[in-house]
């Protein structure tokens, strides 16, 4: 499998840049009417599927939605099979009171926080990146 796996690497790396957006979770029984380049993301559960979707693109879908989310992409290729990545940056954000959702892709980590907390989560996973010692 491609990716990093080191976690020291990875943390000394993760290189945390914001996407520029508001972004949101809706749910839904059908996708049908969700144009697929318009979906950021989505993960079947019994109850619907959740969409991650621009909040401006879901308004005009008429998707409900409760929480608005900034997009924090880690840039680092990290591997699926690494270890401990997720848990340290998480807690790290925790530490500070904010709420993290992640995503994993194939290339990178994803993570959205609330809007509010943007500036905050970047700083922290920034200062956590260049003081992380292993």
């Amino acid at each position: 499998m491609s990716g990093e796996t080191n976690l020291t690497t990875l943390i000394r790396n993760m290189s945390p840049v914001l996407r520029a957006g508001e972004f949101v979770f809706s749910t839904v029984k059908n996708t049908d009417h969700i144009p697929r380049e318009d979906s950021i993301g989505e993960f079947k559960e019994p109850e619907g599927v959740t969409i991650i979707i621009d909040r401006k693109k879901a308004e005009h879908l008429n998707l409900s939605y409760e929480y608005i989310a900034s997009w924090i992409t880690l840039e680092i290729h990290s591997s699926l099979d690494a270890v401990g990545l997720t848990a340290i940056f998480s807690t790290e954000l925790a530490k500070h009171k904010i709420s993290c959702n992640v995503i994993a892709g194939y290339y990178h980590d994803h993570i959205f926080v609330h809007k509010k907390d943007e500036n905050k989560a970047i700083n922290v996973l920034k200062n956590l990146s260049e003081n992380y010692k292993g």
